[in-house]
């Protein structure tokens, strides 16, 4: 049962401005945020991230327009505050799609030349997870089934893997 269904009562009362409901509705919340925040979240970062969508959810619980999507709303905000986390940490300012674009299409040469040296840097079992998924485009279960491994394991090698790119791109 989805989040919004089990607690529509409360969720209701906390957006009518009953403060017993919404002290109620952030107790009852924070193990599903938590659990959410430790699959998207650094594992430093996910008691920030919790924090912190608390506080947005105290201070924004009325602006959900359909109860039945109160539980998108709040795990979106605890991705975004993960991702916001995130940048923090590793020292990157959000770019918007045209200074992206712009700056790709402007250092063509030196990003191939930096994701080769990436590539080259990772471990062989990894950097053949991101060649068979990155460029010949294999489902997770393709991959599974050539590398004789479990979905699961596929994610979490190819995870890995794109974060020790991300961290030699980002040193």
């Amino acid at each position: 049962m989805a989040l919004a269904e089990r607690h529509y009562p409360l969720i209701a009362a906390a957006q009518l401005g009953d403060p017993v409901a919404l002290e109620r509705l952030l107790h009852v919340c924070q193990p599903d945020i938590r659990r959410y925040a430790r699959r998207n979240c650094l594992m430093s970062d996910v008691d920030d991230a919790v924090q912190e969508t608390l506080v947005i959810l105290s201070r924004r619980v009325r602006s959900v327009r359909a109860i039945a999507a109160f539980s998108g709303w709040l795990f979106t905000i605890v991705k975004r505050e993960c991702r916001r986390l995130e940048r923090h940490v590793f020292g990157i300012e959000h770019l918007d799609e045209e200074k992206a674009e712009h700056w790709l299409s402007h250092t063509t040469e030196a990003l191939r030349y930096d994701l080769v040296r990436a590539l080259e840097s990772l471990p062989p079992h990894y950097r053949e997870m991101v060649l068979l998924r990155d460029f010949e485009e294999l489902s997770i279960r393709e991959l599974a089934q050539r590398l004789v491994l479990t979905p699961a394991a596929v994610k979490s090698r190819l995870h890995r893997a794109r974060q020790l790119m991300r961290e030699y791109l980002l040193a």
